[in-house]
């Protein structure tokens, strides 16, 4: 029997994002062991959970602890919703984010690429999720000196906003 969750009990990524990152880290735990336990760890809520837990890590500047978290997270998600879903592409996008952050620039831009295809596909090319990546990936491309690439992918996020 699946045991349903108490609201009390499931902290929203907004409340951990007001809370300070001491206090995150610990609810974000405690979140993802609650949810395993009623779910099983094949649950996207879990999914849910390790992305949240692999934010804080991130925010904080643990990299080396939110990467796995987030490859697990983008690994459930895909089995559990399908490979083309909006939230694989949320993972994808995420896992892009830090691995540029880490200088992984190769590693990235795939995931940049299959994250915009989902979201323009299951979305719509004007959603603001597709925005979003377009200017990670435009970050990206400047970095990497593809300023064209980042110029036209810039132009297209502004335009998406400007609706």
């Amino acid at each position: 029997m699946v045991q349903k969750l108490d609201d009390s009990e499931i902290v929203s990524f907004k409340e951990l994002l007001m809370a300070n990152s001491s206090q995150a880290e610990p609810l974000c735990k405690r979140s993802l062991k609650i949810v395993e336990k009623a779910l099983g760890p094949e649950h996207p809520d879990v999914a849910n959970c390790l992305n949240n837990l692999a934010a804080v890590y991130y925010t904080q500047g643990k990299c080396a602890e939110a990467e796995p978290l987030y490859e697990r997270s983008l690994k459930i998600r895909e089995k559990a919703l399908g490979p083309e879903h909006p939230d694989v592409a949320q993972s994808l996008n995420n896992l892009a984010l830090l691995y540029r952050a880490q200088g992984k620039y190769a590693e990235a831009e795939p995931l940049y690429k299959r994250s915009l295809k989902i979201r323009e596909k299951t979305l719509r090319p004007d959603h603001p999720d597709v925005a979003t990546t377009c200017e990670n990936m435009a970050g990206l491309y400047r970095q990497i000196g593809k300023e064209d690439e980042a110029e036209i992918l810039e132009a297209r996020a502004r335009k998406i906003r400007s609706k």
